[in-house]
């Protein structure tokens, strides 16, 4: 994985990095049924200098026909992590699409230590099923 891009305002200091190669789950897939699943796994560094707390998320998922669906919920994987300075959380989800090829970017909303409330950007990343993109 790459090392985490700084994504953030002068706020925050959140660092988010997408494993550049996300994983094509055929045996969650069914290609007749235009079921293609992936899973992915994102990595967030707090580089700030104060505590913060992963409130929510906003991703943008679009598929290949330019279909886009807006997925909000609450922190992730079933968490909201406390992120000390310098420390980091990382996790692994999926998502399915009804195309073998689709893109997801989207936000993490934080809350610092001190009540402040900022966004920092997920960076797009591609999904693609095996032997679809060259």
């Amino acid at each position: 994985m790459s090392k985490p891009a700084d994504t953030s305002s002068a706020l925050g200091g959140i660092a988010v990095a997408v494993d550049p190669t996300p994983f094509y789950l055929a045996d969650q897939s069914d290609p007749e049924r235009d079921i293609y699943t992936f899973a992915y796994h994102v990595i967030i560094v707090n580089n700030g200098d104060i505590g913060v707390r992963l409130l929510s998320r906003h991703w943008i998922i679009t598929d290949a026909h330019g279909n886009v669906e807006h997925v909000r919920g609450e922190g992730v994987v079933g968490q909201q992590p406390r992120l000390a300075p310098g420390e980091q959380f990382s996790y692994t989800s999926g998502s399915r699409f009804k195309t073998p090829v689709g893109t997801m970017e989207g936000t993490y909303h934080f809350v610092a230590d001190d009540g402040t409330e900022f966004e920092a950007r997920i960076p797009r990343f591609t999904l693609s099923a095996e032997r679809t993109l060259h």
